[in-house]
């Protein structure tokens, strides 16, 4: 039986399954999808299989659970930028940018499939459409954009337009096409 690596039992079952969850990850980028056990990713965890089909029923079950935490991060993160210092013209640009890159990432065919098509990732997209136009409310109301779009509409221009920088090769694209939405936002004379 092995130990409990921490103190208590709920923050055991949680580093069990984040390390399950980790592991899952690295192998789908070591291997790809079609390549991956349950008993790997228990072997990689240090755990017995039938341990980890009490916390997961199978791989695209773990692979699920890690999007969904890898995309709540990245939330946090956004929100953090949107909360931090600077004007609101300067935190929409660093939550316009920093939105940008995090779109670059890319789980490849098969797996990016699956997990964008889960229901976690409609919650996400609500939630940083909300962010998106409540930042950008914000930034409108302080004269740094346009006002004649509401916030609504320009928080879908710039998250479509930003979905764009996953296609491009470099974090200087990346930065020309951030030049480009908010260049979108700006005041109409």
């Amino acid at each position: 039986m092995p130990k409990l690596w921490t103190d208590t039992i709920e923050a055991h079952r949680r580093e069990v399954r984040d390390a399950a969850l980790d592991a899952a990850a690295a192998l789908v980028a070591e291997r790809g999808l079609a390549g991956v056990t349950m008993s790997e990713i228990a072997e990689r965890t240090g755990i017995g299989r039938a341990t980890l089909y009490k916390y997961f029923r199978d791989v695209e079950a773990i692979l699920l659970a890690w999007h969904e935490r890898e995309v709540a991060g990245h939330l946090e993160q956004l929100a953090e930028i949107g909360a931090g210092p600077g004007d609101p013209g300067e935190r929409l640009r660093a939550v316009l940018e920093a939105y940008a890159l995090l779109s670059r990432g890319d789980h490849g065919g098969d797996l990016s499939a699956m997990l964008h098509r889960a229901g976690h990732v409609a919650g996400a997209r609500h939630r940083l459409h909300g962010f998106m136009r409540d930042l950008l409310a914000e930034a409108a109301s302080a004269g740094t954009i346009r006002t004649d779009v509401s916030p609504d509409e320009l928080a879908v221009y710039c998250l479509h337009a930003l979905s764009a920088s996953g296609q491009l090769g470099s974090k200087a694209a990346v930065g020309r096409l951030v030049a480009l939405v908010l260049a979108g936002l700006q005041h109409r004379g």
